[in-house]
Protein backbone atom coordinates (compact mmCIF):
# COMPACT_ATOMS: atom_id res chain seq x y z
CA UNK A 1 0.00 0.00 0.00
CA UNK A 2 1.41 3.42 -1.02
CA UNK A 3 1.85 6.09 1.57
CA UNK A 4 -0.17 9.30 1.22
CA UNK A 5 3.03 11.28 0.73
CA UNK A 6 3.81 9.21 -2.38
CA UNK A 7 0.57 10.24 -4.07
CA UNK A 8 1.05 13.98 -3.61
CA UNK A 9 3.50 14.47 -6.54
CA UNK A 10 1.28 12.28 -8.68
CA UNK A 11 -1.78 14.37 -7.87
CA UNK A 12 0.10 17.60 -8.48
CA UNK A 13 1.36 16.27 -11.83
CA UNK A 14 -2.18 15.28 -12.83
CA UNK A 15 -3.49 18.71 -11.80
CA UNK A 16 -0.77 20.36 -13.85
CA UNK A 17 -1.63 18.25 -16.90
CA UNK A 18 -5.29 19.18 -16.59
CA UNK A 19 -4.33 22.84 -16.33
CA UNK A 20 -2.17 22.65 -19.45
CA UNK A 21 -4.90 20.82 -21.35
CA UNK A 22 -7.55 23.43 -20.51
CA UNK A 23 -5.62 26.73 -20.28
CA UNK A 24 -4.01 29.12 -22.73
CA UNK A 25 -0.28 29.06 -22.04
CA UNK A 26 0.30 32.81 -22.58
CA UNK A 27 -2.63 34.41 -20.76
CA UNK A 28 -3.71 31.65 -18.39
CA UNK A 29 -7.29 32.00 -19.63
CA UNK A 30 -9.40 28.95 -20.49
CA UNK A 31 -8.68 27.62 -23.98
CA UNK A 32 -11.06 26.51 -26.72
CA UNK A 33 -11.46 22.99 -25.29
CA UNK A 34 -12.50 24.21 -21.84
CA UNK A 35 -14.78 26.88 -23.29
CA UNK A 36 -16.49 24.34 -25.55
CA UNK A 37 -17.08 22.06 -22.56
CA UNK A 38 -18.58 24.91 -20.54
CA UNK A 39 -20.80 26.00 -23.43
CA UNK A 40 -22.13 22.45 -23.78
CA UNK A 41 -22.91 22.36 -20.07
CA UNK A 42 -24.60 25.76 -20.30
CA UNK A 43 -26.72 24.48 -23.22
CA UNK A 44 -27.82 21.54 -21.06
CA UNK A 45 -28.74 23.94 -18.25
CA UNK A 46 -30.61 26.12 -20.74
CA UNK A 47 -32.68 23.15 -21.90
CA UNK A 48 -33.47 22.24 -18.30
CA UNK A 49 -34.29 25.67 -16.88
CA UNK A 50 -35.21 27.69 -19.97
CA UNK A 51 -32.50 30.31 -19.55
CA UNK A 52 -30.97 32.19 -22.49
CA UNK A 53 -27.20 32.07 -23.01
CA UNK A 54 -24.84 34.04 -25.25
CA UNK A 55 -21.64 32.95 -26.95
CA UNK A 56 -19.40 35.88 -27.87
CA UNK A 57 -16.48 36.15 -30.28
CA UNK A 58 -14.06 39.05 -29.81
CA UNK A 59 -11.05 40.08 -31.89
CA UNK A 60 -8.53 42.72 -30.84
CA UNK A 61 -8.18 44.79 -34.01
CA UNK A 62 -4.68 46.05 -34.81
CA UNK A 63 -2.66 43.67 -32.63
CA UNK A 64 -0.85 42.06 -35.56
CA UNK A 65 0.40 45.44 -36.77
CA UNK A 66 1.73 46.12 -33.27
CA UNK A 67 3.52 42.75 -33.34
CA UNK A 68 5.05 43.59 -36.72
CA UNK A 69 6.35 46.92 -35.52
CA UNK A 70 7.49 46.28 -31.95
CA UNK A 71 8.17 42.56 -31.97
CA UNK A 72 6.49 39.46 -30.60
CA UNK A 73 7.62 39.99 -26.98
CA UNK A 74 6.08 43.46 -26.76
CA UNK A 75 2.93 42.18 -28.45
CA UNK A 76 2.65 39.31 -25.97
CA UNK A 77 3.09 41.71 -23.02
CA UNK A 78 0.30 43.88 -24.37
CA UNK A 79 -1.93 40.85 -24.99
CA UNK A 80 -1.46 39.61 -21.42
CA UNK A 81 -2.33 43.05 -20.01
CA UNK A 82 -5.44 43.34 -22.19
CA UNK A 83 -6.55 39.81 -21.28
CA UNK A 84 -6.27 40.69 -17.59
CA UNK A 85 -8.27 43.87 -18.15
CA UNK A 86 -11.04 42.02 -19.96
CA UNK A 87 -11.08 39.27 -17.33
CA UNK A 88 -11.69 41.89 -14.63
CA UNK A 89 -14.98 42.79 -16.32
CA UNK A 90 -16.40 39.29 -15.84
CA UNK A 91 -19.31 38.57 -13.54
CA UNK A 92 -19.92 35.34 -11.63
CA UNK A 93 -20.48 32.42 -13.98
CA UNK A 94 -19.04 34.15 -17.08
CA UNK A 95 -16.07 32.62 -18.92
CA UNK A 96 -13.47 34.43 -21.03
CA UNK A 97 -11.28 32.20 -23.21
CA UNK A 98 -8.44 32.84 -25.61
CA UNK A 99 -8.81 30.84 -28.81
CA UNK A 100 -5.62 31.90 -30.64
CA UNK A 101 -3.69 35.04 -31.54
CA UNK A 102 -5.93 38.06 -31.04
CA UNK A 103 -9.10 35.95 -30.93
CA UNK A 104 -11.12 35.53 -27.73
CA UNK A 105 -14.50 34.06 -26.83
CA UNK A 106 -16.89 34.58 -23.96
CA UNK A 107 -19.74 32.59 -22.42
CA UNK A 108 -22.56 34.56 -20.80
CA UNK A 109 -24.99 32.07 -19.18
CA UNK A 110 -28.40 32.46 -17.58
CA UNK A 111 -29.59 35.66 -19.29
CA UNK A 112 -33.12 37.01 -18.91
CA UNK A 113 -33.18 38.30 -22.50
CA UNK A 114 -30.81 39.33 -25.30
CA UNK A 115 -30.39 42.88 -24.00
CA UNK A 116 -29.18 41.56 -20.64
CA UNK A 117 -25.75 40.89 -22.16
CA UNK A 118 -25.26 44.48 -23.36
CA UNK A 119 -23.59 45.79 -20.16
CA UNK A 120 -21.04 42.95 -20.33
CA UNK A 121 -20.34 43.70 -24.00
CA UNK A 122 -19.84 47.40 -23.30
CA UNK A 123 -17.44 46.59 -20.45
CA UNK A 124 -15.47 44.36 -22.82
CA UNK A 125 -15.24 47.13 -25.45
CA UNK A 126 -14.01 49.58 -22.82
CA UNK A 127 -11.43 47.12 -21.46
CA UNK A 128 -10.16 46.29 -24.96
CA UNK A 129 -9.70 50.01 -25.69
CA UNK A 130 -7.69 50.71 -22.52
CA UNK A 131 -4.13 51.91 -23.33
CA UNK A 132 -1.46 49.46 -22.14
CA UNK A 133 2.31 49.77 -21.89
CA UNK A 134 4.56 47.17 -23.50
CA UNK A 135 8.21 48.05 -23.10
CA UNK A 136 8.70 51.56 -24.46
CA UNK A 137 5.51 51.48 -26.51
CA UNK A 138 1.91 52.30 -25.68
CA UNK A 139 -0.80 50.26 -27.35
CA UNK A 140 -4.46 51.22 -27.75
CA UNK A 141 -6.68 48.88 -29.72
CA UNK A 142 -10.36 48.41 -30.38
CA UNK A 143 -12.47 45.26 -30.50
CA UNK A 144 -14.96 43.76 -32.91
CA UNK A 145 -17.57 41.61 -31.17
CA UNK A 146 -20.15 39.14 -32.47
CA UNK A 147 -22.83 37.45 -30.36
CA UNK A 148 -24.90 34.30 -30.90
CA UNK A 149 -27.74 33.21 -28.59
CA UNK A 150 -29.15 29.88 -27.46
CA UNK A 151 -31.83 28.51 -27.70
CA UNK A 152 -32.61 29.00 -31.39
CA UNK A 153 -35.28 27.79 -33.78
CA UNK A 154 -33.03 24.82 -34.60
CA UNK A 155 -30.76 23.11 -32.12
CA UNK A 156 -27.09 24.17 -32.10
CA UNK A 157 -23.93 22.94 -30.40
CA UNK A 158 -20.95 24.88 -29.03
CA UNK A 159 -19.00 24.88 -32.30
CA UNK A 160 -21.99 26.13 -34.30
CA UNK A 161 -22.61 28.94 -31.81
CA UNK A 162 -18.96 29.98 -32.05
CA UNK A 163 -19.19 30.03 -35.86
CA UNK A 164 -22.34 32.14 -35.73
CA UNK A 165 -20.72 34.59 -33.31
CA UNK A 166 -17.69 34.77 -35.62
CA UNK A 167 -19.91 35.69 -38.58
CA UNK A 168 -21.53 38.47 -36.57
CA UNK A 169 -18.07 39.64 -35.49
CA UNK A 170 -17.00 39.88 -39.14
CA UNK A 171 -19.94 42.16 -39.83
CA UNK A 172 -19.04 44.25 -36.77
CA UNK A 173 -15.51 44.70 -38.06
CA UNK A 174 -16.72 45.57 -41.55
CA UNK A 175 -19.11 48.12 -40.01
CA UNK A 176 -16.22 50.02 -38.46
CA UNK A 177 -14.98 48.03 -35.42
CA UNK A 178 -15.28 49.08 -31.76
CA UNK A 179 -18.81 47.67 -31.66
CA UNK A 180 -20.85 44.52 -31.21
CA UNK A 181 -23.45 42.92 -33.47
CA UNK A 182 -25.85 40.04 -32.84
CA UNK A 183 -25.98 37.04 -35.16
CA UNK A 184 -28.77 37.45 -37.70
CA UNK A 185 -29.73 34.09 -39.19
CA UNK A 186 -31.30 35.67 -42.28
CA UNK A 187 -28.39 38.07 -42.92
CA UNK A 188 -25.60 35.61 -42.11
CA UNK A 189 -27.03 32.50 -43.73
CA UNK A 190 -24.94 32.97 -46.88
CA UNK A 191 -21.78 33.49 -44.92
CA UNK A 192 -22.40 30.51 -42.67
CA UNK A 193 -23.28 28.21 -45.53
CA UNK A 194 -20.25 29.09 -47.64
CA UNK A 195 -17.23 29.71 -45.41
CA UNK A 196 -14.22 30.98 -47.33
CA UNK A 197 -10.56 30.49 -46.44
CA UNK A 198 -7.38 32.46 -47.14
CA UNK A 199 -6.25 29.70 -49.47
CA UNK A 200 -9.50 29.91 -51.46
CA UNK A 201 -9.09 33.69 -51.69
CA UNK A 202 -5.51 33.21 -52.93
CA UNK A 203 -6.79 30.86 -55.63
CA UNK A 204 -9.43 33.42 -56.60
CA UNK A 205 -6.78 36.10 -56.98
CA UNK A 206 -4.71 33.84 -59.24
CA UNK A 207 -7.81 32.93 -61.26
CA UNK A 208 -8.74 36.64 -61.77
CA UNK A 209 -12.08 36.22 -60.00
CA UNK A 210 -11.87 39.65 -58.36
CA UNK A 211 -13.31 42.69 -60.13
CA UNK A 212 -13.56 46.37 -59.32
CA UNK A 213 -16.78 48.37 -58.99
CA UNK A 214 -16.85 52.15 -58.78
CA UNK A 215 -19.20 54.49 -56.93
CA UNK A 216 -19.31 58.10 -58.23
CA UNK A 217 -18.62 61.06 -55.96
CA UNK A 218 -20.28 64.34 -56.93
CA UNK A 219 -20.50 68.03 -56.12
CA UNK A 220 -24.26 68.34 -55.64
CA UNK A 221 -24.36 72.14 -55.95
CA UNK A 222 -22.20 72.40 -59.07
CA UNK A 223 -23.69 69.31 -60.69
CA UNK A 224 -20.25 67.87 -61.36
CA UNK A 225 -18.78 64.39 -60.95
CA UNK A 226 -15.60 64.91 -58.92
CA UNK A 227 -14.36 61.34 -58.58
CA UNK A 228 -15.18 57.71 -57.85
CA UNK A 229 -14.43 55.24 -55.09
CA UNK A 230 -12.96 51.88 -56.13
CA UNK A 231 -14.65 48.94 -54.40
CA UNK A 232 -13.52 45.33 -54.75
CA UNK A 233 -16.00 42.53 -55.51
CA UNK A 234 -15.52 38.78 -55.78
CA UNK A 235 -17.08 37.28 -58.89
CA UNK A 236 -17.49 33.90 -57.22
CA UNK A 237 -18.15 31.07 -59.70
CA UNK A 238 -20.76 29.44 -57.39
CA UNK A 239 -22.07 32.28 -55.22
CA UNK A 240 -22.13 35.19 -57.69
CA UNK A 241 -20.96 38.71 -56.82
CA UNK A 242 -19.77 38.92 -53.20
CA UNK A 243 -19.31 42.16 -51.26
CA UNK A 244 -16.05 42.85 -49.36
CA UNK A 245 -17.74 42.14 -46.01
CA UNK A 246 -18.09 38.50 -47.07
CA UNK A 247 -14.40 37.81 -47.67
CA UNK A 248 -12.07 40.60 -46.51
CA UNK A 249 -12.53 39.86 -42.77
CA UNK A 250 -11.17 36.35 -43.47
CA UNK A 251 -7.74 37.80 -44.34
CA UNK A 252 -7.73 40.88 -42.08
CA UNK A 253 -4.72 39.55 -40.13
CA UNK A 254 -3.20 37.52 -42.98
CA UNK A 255 -0.30 38.54 -45.27
CA UNK A 256 -2.65 37.95 -48.20
CA UNK A 257 -4.35 41.25 -47.27
CA UNK A 258 -1.22 43.04 -48.51
CA UNK A 259 -1.17 41.15 -51.80
CA UNK A 260 -4.86 41.76 -52.47
CA UNK A 261 -4.54 45.42 -51.49
CA UNK A 262 -1.71 45.92 -53.99
CA UNK A 263 -3.84 44.27 -56.69
CA UNK A 264 -6.64 46.77 -55.97
CA UNK A 265 -4.30 49.77 -56.42
CA UNK A 266 -2.88 48.32 -59.63
CA UNK A 267 -6.36 47.52 -61.00
CA UNK A 268 -7.59 51.06 -60.22
CA UNK A 269 -4.61 52.63 -62.00
CA UNK A 270 -5.16 50.43 -65.05
CA UNK A 271 -8.82 51.43 -65.14
CA UNK A 272 -7.97 55.12 -64.82
CA UNK A 273 -5.69 54.72 -67.82
CA UNK A 274 -8.47 53.06 -69.84
CA UNK A 275 -10.88 55.85 -68.96
CA UNK A 276 -8.29 58.45 -69.88
CA UNK A 277 -7.98 56.96 -73.35
CA UNK A 278 -11.74 57.36 -73.79
CA UNK A 279 -11.64 60.98 -72.60
CA UNK A 280 -12.69 60.51 -68.95
CA UNK A 281 -10.24 61.99 -66.43
CA UNK A 282 -11.47 61.69 -62.83
CA UNK A 283 -9.75 60.97 -59.51
CA UNK A 284 -10.24 57.53 -57.97
CA UNK A 285 -10.18 56.68 -54.28
CA UNK A 286 -8.79 53.32 -53.14
CA UNK A 287 -9.22 51.88 -49.66
CA UNK A 288 -5.90 50.99 -48.01
CA UNK A 289 -5.93 48.70 -44.99
CA UNK A 290 -3.84 49.16 -41.88
CA UNK A 291 -1.73 46.07 -42.51
CA UNK A 292 -1.05 47.10 -46.11
CA UNK A 293 -0.12 50.65 -45.13
CA UNK A 294 2.37 49.47 -42.51
CA UNK A 295 4.21 46.97 -44.66
CA UNK A 296 7.88 47.72 -45.12
CA UNK A 297 8.52 49.66 -48.31
CA UNK A 298 4.87 50.54 -48.98
CA UNK A 299 5.74 54.05 -50.19
CA UNK A 300 8.45 52.72 -52.52
CA UNK A 301 6.11 50.08 -53.95
CA UNK A 302 3.44 52.73 -54.44
CA UNK A 303 5.92 54.82 -56.43
CA UNK A 304 6.69 51.79 -58.62
CA UNK A 305 3.01 51.20 -59.38
CA UNK A 306 2.54 54.86 -60.32
CA UNK A 307 5.62 54.72 -62.55
CA UNK A 308 4.01 51.87 -64.48
CA UNK A 309 1.19 54.28 -65.42
CA UNK A 310 2.96 57.54 -66.32
CA UNK A 311 -0.13 59.06 -67.96
CA UNK A 312 -2.00 59.06 -64.64
CA UNK A 313 -1.48 62.13 -62.47
CA UNK A 314 -0.45 60.82 -59.04
CA UNK A 315 -2.75 63.37 -57.39
CA UNK A 316 -5.68 61.62 -59.09
CA UNK A 317 -5.04 58.56 -56.91
CA UNK A 318 -6.62 59.08 -53.49
CA UNK A 319 -5.74 56.61 -50.74
CA UNK A 320 -8.60 56.22 -48.27
CA UNK A 321 -7.59 55.20 -44.75
CA UNK A 322 -10.05 54.33 -42.00
CA UNK A 323 -10.15 56.52 -38.92
CA UNK A 324 -11.33 53.42 -37.10
CA UNK A 325 -8.20 51.47 -38.03
CA UNK A 326 -5.16 53.70 -37.72
CA UNK A 327 -1.81 52.35 -36.57
CA UNK A 328 -1.54 52.67 -32.81
CA UNK A 329 1.10 55.42 -33.01
CA UNK A 330 -0.45 58.47 -34.70
CA UNK A 331 2.99 60.04 -35.12
CA UNK A 332 4.14 56.97 -37.03
CA UNK A 333 0.99 57.08 -39.16
CA UNK A 334 1.64 60.71 -40.00
CA UNK A 335 5.21 59.90 -41.07
CA UNK A 336 3.97 57.08 -43.29
CA UNK A 337 1.46 59.33 -44.99
CA UNK A 338 3.98 62.12 -45.56
CA UNK A 339 6.37 59.57 -47.06
CA UNK A 340 3.64 58.39 -49.43
CA UNK A 341 2.72 61.97 -50.34
CA UNK A 342 6.18 62.36 -51.83
CA UNK A 343 4.84 60.22 -54.70
CA UNK A 344 2.14 62.86 -55.30
CA UNK A 345 -0.91 60.89 -54.12
CA UNK A 346 -3.64 62.43 -51.95
CA UNK A 347 -5.24 61.03 -48.81
CA UNK A 348 -8.77 60.86 -47.42
CA UNK A 349 -9.80 59.84 -43.92
CA UNK A 350 -12.72 57.43 -44.27
CA UNK A 351 -15.64 57.04 -41.83
CA UNK A 352 -14.68 60.31 -40.16
CA UNK A 353 -16.32 60.77 -36.78
CA UNK A 354 -16.78 57.06 -36.08
CA UNK A 355 -13.18 56.40 -35.04
CA UNK A 356 -10.95 57.16 -32.10
CA UNK A 357 -8.42 59.69 -33.40
CA UNK A 358 -8.00 62.63 -31.08
CA UNK A 359 -8.26 66.14 -32.48
CA UNK A 360 -4.55 66.66 -31.81
CA UNK A 361 -3.70 63.51 -33.79
CA UNK A 362 -6.02 64.50 -36.61
CA UNK A 363 -4.27 67.83 -36.94
CA UNK A 364 -0.96 66.12 -37.73
CA UNK A 365 -2.26 63.91 -40.55
CA UNK A 366 -1.71 65.09 -44.14
CA UNK A 367 -5.22 64.18 -45.31
CA UNK A 368 -7.00 66.36 -47.86
CA UNK A 369 -10.52 64.98 -47.49
CA UNK A 370 -12.60 63.85 -44.50
CA UNK A 371 -15.32 61.41 -45.54
CA UNK A 372 -18.19 61.66 -43.06
CA UNK A 373 -19.42 58.32 -41.77
CA UNK A 374 -22.90 57.35 -43.10
CA UNK A 375 -24.21 56.94 -39.56
CA UNK A 376 -24.15 60.74 -39.21
CA UNK A 377 -26.17 61.22 -42.42
CA UNK A 378 -28.76 58.46 -42.27
CA UNK A 379 -31.33 60.09 -39.93
CA UNK A 380 -30.59 63.80 -40.14
CA UNK A 381 -34.14 64.50 -41.33
CA UNK A 382 -35.84 62.62 -38.48
CA UNK A 383 -33.48 62.82 -35.51
CA UNK A 384 -32.56 66.29 -34.16
CA UNK A 385 -29.59 64.87 -32.24
CA UNK A 386 -28.11 63.37 -35.42
CA UNK A 387 -28.49 66.71 -37.17
CA UNK A 388 -26.66 68.51 -34.35
CA UNK A 389 -23.86 65.93 -34.45
CA UNK A 390 -23.51 66.26 -38.21
CA UNK A 391 -23.37 70.03 -37.91
CA UNK A 392 -20.61 69.69 -35.32
CA UNK A 393 -18.64 67.24 -37.50
CA UNK A 394 -18.83 69.63 -40.45
CA UNK A 395 -17.66 72.42 -38.18
CA UNK A 396 -14.58 70.34 -37.31
CA UNK A 397 -13.89 69.73 -41.00
CA UNK A 398 -14.04 73.46 -41.68
CA UNK A 399 -11.87 74.26 -38.66
CA UNK A 400 -9.18 71.90 -39.95
CA UNK A 401 -9.47 73.40 -43.43
CA UNK A 402 -10.21 70.08 -45.06
CA UNK A 403 -12.80 69.12 -47.66
CA UNK A 404 -15.87 67.16 -46.55
CA UNK A 405 -17.53 64.32 -48.43
CA UNK A 406 -20.78 62.96 -46.99
CA UNK A 407 -21.12 59.19 -47.43
CA UNK A 408 -24.41 57.31 -47.44
CA UNK A 409 -26.65 59.95 -49.06
CA UNK A 410 -29.85 58.12 -49.94
CA UNK A 411 -32.39 60.85 -50.72
CA UNK A 412 -32.60 64.26 -52.40
CA UNK A 413 -33.78 65.74 -49.09
CA UNK A 414 -30.67 64.52 -47.28
CA UNK A 415 -28.57 66.16 -49.99
CA UNK A 416 -30.50 69.41 -49.54
CA UNK A 417 -29.82 69.44 -45.81
CA UNK A 418 -26.13 68.77 -46.38
CA UNK A 419 -25.91 71.64 -48.87
CA UNK A 420 -27.58 74.01 -46.42
CA UNK A 421 -25.03 72.96 -43.82
CA UNK A 422 -22.24 73.78 -46.26
CA UNK A 423 -21.33 70.26 -47.45
CA UNK A 424 -21.35 70.10 -51.25
CA UNK A 425 -19.63 66.77 -52.03
CA UNK A 426 -21.37 63.47 -51.46
CA UNK A 427 -21.74 59.88 -52.52
CA UNK A 428 -24.34 57.24 -51.77
CA UNK A 429 -27.15 55.15 -53.22
CA UNK A 430 -29.30 58.27 -53.63
CA UNK A 431 -26.75 59.43 -56.20
CA UNK A 432 -25.48 56.18 -57.68
CA UNK A 433 -24.89 52.61 -56.60
CA UNK A 434 -21.45 51.05 -57.18
CA UNK A 435 -21.25 49.92 -60.80
CA UNK A 436 -18.90 48.09 -63.12
CA UNK A 437 -16.16 50.17 -64.75
CA UNK A 438 -17.67 50.01 -68.24
CA UNK A 439 -20.82 51.81 -67.02
CA UNK A 440 -19.03 54.78 -65.44
CA UNK A 441 -18.38 56.89 -68.61
CA UNK A 442 -22.05 56.70 -69.68
CA UNK A 443 -23.26 57.50 -66.18
CA UNK A 444 -20.94 60.51 -65.90
CA UNK A 445 -22.15 61.85 -69.25
CA UNK A 446 -25.82 61.41 -68.37
CA UNK A 447 -25.91 62.45 -64.71
CA UNK A 448 -27.80 65.61 -63.82
CA UNK A 449 -28.30 66.79 -60.23
CA UNK A 450 -31.73 67.46 -58.78
CA UNK A 451 -32.65 71.08 -59.61
CA UNK A 452 -33.17 71.78 -55.91
CA UNK A 453 -29.52 70.95 -55.25
CA UNK A 454 -28.37 73.57 -57.75
CA UNK A 455 -30.66 76.17 -56.19
CA UNK A 456 -29.64 75.42 -52.59
CA UNK A 457 -27.08 77.44 -50.71
CA UNK A 458 -25.35 77.29 -47.35
CA UNK A 459 -27.33 78.79 -44.47
CA UNK A 460 -25.45 81.04 -42.06
CA UNK A 461 -24.93 79.91 -38.48
CA UNK A 462 -27.39 82.54 -37.24
CA UNK A 463 -30.12 81.09 -39.46
CA UNK A 464 -29.41 77.41 -38.65
CA UNK A 465 -32.47 77.14 -36.34
CA UNK A 466 -34.48 77.25 -39.58
CA UNK A 467 -32.83 73.96 -40.61
CA UNK A 468 -33.35 72.33 -37.25
CA UNK A 469 -36.97 73.39 -36.83
CA UNK A 470 -38.46 70.99 -39.40
CA UNK A 471 -36.54 68.02 -37.99
CA UNK A 472 -37.34 68.96 -34.40
CA UNK A 473 -41.06 69.30 -35.13
CA UNK A 474 -41.23 65.96 -36.95
CA UNK A 475 -39.59 64.24 -33.97
CA UNK A 476 -41.93 66.13 -31.63
CA UNK A 477 -45.00 65.08 -33.63
CA UNK A 478 -43.80 61.47 -33.34
CA UNK A 479 -43.70 61.77 -29.53
CA UNK A 480 -47.27 63.13 -29.55
CA UNK A 481 -48.34 60.12 -31.63
CA UNK A 482 -46.81 57.65 -29.15
CA UNK A 483 -48.53 59.56 -26.31
CA UNK A 484 -51.93 59.40 -27.99
CA UNK A 485 -51.49 55.68 -28.67
CA UNK A 486 -50.72 55.05 -25.00
CA UNK A 487 -47.14 53.97 -25.71
CA UNK A 488 -45.70 56.78 -23.57
CA UNK A 489 -47.04 58.19 -20.28
CA UNK A 490 -45.07 61.44 -20.27
CA UNK A 491 -47.18 64.35 -21.51
CA UNK A 492 -45.43 66.18 -24.39
CA UNK A 493 -44.73 69.89 -24.16
CA UNK A 494 -47.08 71.77 -26.46
CA UNK A 495 -46.37 75.46 -25.81
CA UNK A 496 -44.92 77.18 -28.88
CA UNK A 497 -42.52 79.03 -26.58
CA UNK A 498 -41.07 75.79 -25.18
CA UNK A 499 -39.70 74.36 -28.41
CA UNK A 500 -36.19 75.39 -29.47
CA UNK A 501 -37.40 76.97 -32.68
CA UNK A 502 -40.04 78.94 -30.76
CA UNK A 503 -37.40 80.27 -28.39
CA UNK A 504 -35.40 81.48 -31.40
CA UNK A 505 -38.44 82.81 -33.28
CA UNK A 506 -39.99 84.75 -30.40
CA UNK A 507 -36.77 85.69 -28.59
CA UNK A 508 -36.11 89.26 -27.55
CA UNK A 509 -33.47 91.42 -29.18
CA UNK A 510 -31.74 90.72 -32.50
CA UNK A 511 -32.40 86.97 -32.22
CA UNK A 512 -36.16 87.49 -32.37
CA UNK A 513 -37.71 87.03 -35.80
CA UNK A 514 -41.47 86.98 -35.14
CA UNK A 515 -41.95 90.68 -35.91
CA UNK A 516 -40.14 90.59 -39.26
CA UNK A 517 -42.39 90.58 -42.37
CA UNK A 518 -40.55 87.64 -43.96
CA UNK A 519 -41.48 85.44 -40.99
CA UNK A 520 -45.16 86.32 -40.62
CA UNK A 521 -46.48 83.26 -42.46
CA UNK A 522 -44.15 81.01 -40.47
CA UNK A 523 -45.25 82.58 -37.18
CA UNK A 524 -48.90 81.94 -38.06
CA UNK A 525 -48.25 78.34 -39.09
CA UNK A 526 -46.13 77.68 -36.03
CA UNK A 527 -48.97 78.97 -33.81
CA UNK A 528 -51.50 76.68 -35.56
CA UNK A 529 -49.27 73.63 -35.09
CA UNK A 530 -48.86 74.11 -31.36
CA UNK A 531 -52.50 75.04 -30.84
CA UNK A 532 -53.57 71.83 -32.59
CA UNK A 533 -51.06 69.79 -30.56
CA UNK A 534 -52.45 71.26 -27.35
CA UNK A 535 -55.92 70.20 -28.45
CA UNK A 536 -54.81 66.65 -29.21
CA UNK A 537 -53.17 66.29 -25.81
CA UNK A 538 -56.33 67.65 -24.17
CA UNK A 539 -58.39 65.02 -26.02
CA UNK A 540 -56.12 62.33 -24.51
CA UNK A 541 -56.44 63.75 -20.98
CA UNK A 542 -60.25 63.79 -21.37
CA UNK A 543 -60.29 60.17 -22.57
CA UNK A 544 -61.29 61.19 -26.12
CA UNK A 545 -58.33 59.43 -27.74
CA UNK A 546 -60.17 58.44 -30.91
CA UNK A 547 -60.83 62.12 -31.67
CA UNK A 548 -57.19 62.96 -31.05
CA UNK A 549 -55.90 60.16 -33.28
CA UNK A 550 -58.35 61.19 -36.00
CA UNK A 551 -56.68 64.62 -36.23
CA UNK A 552 -53.10 63.36 -35.94
CA UNK A 553 -52.71 63.36 -39.73
CA UNK A 554 -53.65 67.05 -39.75
CA UNK A 555 -50.82 67.78 -37.32
CA UNK A 556 -48.30 65.90 -39.47
CA UNK A 557 -49.44 67.74 -42.58
CA UNK A 558 -48.95 71.11 -40.87
CA UNK A 559 -45.48 70.07 -39.68
CA UNK A 560 -44.55 69.08 -43.24
CA UNK A 561 -45.87 72.42 -44.47
CA UNK A 562 -43.73 74.23 -41.89
CA UNK A 563 -40.66 72.29 -43.04
CA UNK A 564 -41.38 73.23 -46.67
CA UNK A 565 -41.70 76.92 -45.81
CA UNK A 566 -38.47 76.83 -43.82
CA UNK A 567 -36.74 75.11 -46.71
CA UNK A 568 -37.62 78.08 -48.89
CA UNK A 569 -35.09 80.06 -46.87
CA UNK A 570 -32.45 77.67 -48.16
CA UNK A 571 -33.02 78.39 -51.84
CA UNK A 572 -31.13 80.85 -54.01
CA UNK A 573 -32.91 83.99 -55.09
CA UNK A 574 -33.93 83.84 -58.78
CA UNK A 575 -31.48 86.57 -59.78
CA UNK A 576 -28.64 84.64 -58.12
CA UNK A 577 -29.51 81.50 -60.06
CA UNK A 578 -29.49 83.45 -63.31
CA UNK A 579 -25.99 84.66 -62.64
Amino acid sequence: MKRTSDTVPHREHARRLRQIAHSDELTGLPNRALLSDRVQKAIAQSKRWGHLLAVVRLNLDGLEAFHDRYGRDAGDQALIALARGMKRTLRKGETLARLEGNKFALLLPALEDEQACVPSLNRLLEAAAEPVRAGDATLQLSASIGVAFYPQAEDADADQLLRQASQARQRARAAGKNRYLFFDAQHDAGVGGHPETPERIRQALAAREFVMYYQPKVNMNMGKVVGAEALIRWQHPQRGILSPAEFLPVIEDHPLAIELGEWVISAALEQMEEWLESGLDIPVGVNVGERQLQQAGFAARLAELLAEHPRIKPSNLELDILETTPPEDAVQLSRLLYKCRETGVSFALDDFGAGHLSLAELKTLPVDVLKIDPSFVREILENPDDLVILEGVLGLVAAYRRHAVAEGVETVEQGLMLLRLGCEMAQGYGIAQPMSADKIPGWVAAWRPDPRWIEAFSVSVDERPLLHAGVEHRAWAATIETYLKGECDQEPRVSRHQCQFGAWLYGDGPAGRSSQPAFQSIVALHWRIHALAAGLVKFHVQGRNDEGLARLGELKDLVDKLADQLNAFGQKEPECVAQ
